[in-house]
């Protein structure tokens, strides 16, 4: 099943290289999409108000502090993420700016228009969903293989430079942006907790549903 995927598949739309700057209009089309999807599973999880993923816990506390949307933070903590690439030898693709710009805008868009209910059940149903966007949206923008996010990409290069388990790395830099969103006033709670242990599973899943539909 789903859960037994190890390799990111490749589909008809899929980019062949991923610093591919003139990709087919199909392959950008899917890249819009599930960075979209992406985004509004983001939003969601923050408008249940049962915790957000920590990176968004990150950007909504220091949106509290600044008054500054969470979206408007979330880009400018991404294009910082971004900035750190340059010590990693990084390099972006069209995806990772896309990934700057649209998930920024959806999770500002999401916050905008929809409301947060008023039942804690439908609070975590909400958030279930959230991170099934989340992982649907990510299996479609790593299928379109045109570049990883900021924050994939720092994960990464940081894991080349050091040599460190991707497991050790991705646990340090995440308990760090939570932490320092919590303190900052960003909500932590069941949403986060779903979040960290169902992402895996919901990409996993996200990745196995796009390879179904298009092989």
């Amino acid at each position: 099943m789903f859960l037994s995927i190890k390799n990111i598949p490749k589909v008809k739309w899929s980019s062949k290289k991923p610093l591919n700057f003139k990709p087919k209009l199909s392959t950008f089309f899917y890249l819009c999409i599930g960075l979209g999807i992406f985004g509004l599973g983001e939003g969601l999880l923050i408008i249940s108000y049962t915790g957000a993923s920590p990176w968004s816990v990150l950007a909504q506390g220091i949106s509290l502090n600044i008054g500054f949307s969470i979206g408007l933070v979330t880009f400018f903590v991404s294009v910082f993420a971004l900035s750190l690439w340059i010590f990693l030898d990084q390099k972006p693709g069209i995806g990772t700016v896309l990934n700057i710009i649209i998930i920024a805008a959806m999770i500002d868009f999401s916050i905008a228009f929809i409301e947060t209910p008023e039942s804690y059940l439908s609070k975590l149903i909400m958030a279930i969903i959230a991170v099934l966007l989340v992982g649907l949206g990510s299996g479609i923008y790593l299928i379109a293989n045109l570049g990883p996010g900021p924050r994939d990409g720092l994960m990464t290069g940081i894991q080349r430079k050091t040599n460190f388990p991707i497991a050790a790395v991705r646990a340090f830099l995440e308990i760090t942006v939570v932490s320092v969103g919590w303190y900052l006033g960003g909500t932590v709670g069941i949403g986060t907790l779903l979040f960290a242990f169902g992402i895996g599973p919901a990409v996993a899943l996200g990745l196995f549903t796009v390879k179904k539909i298009f092989s």
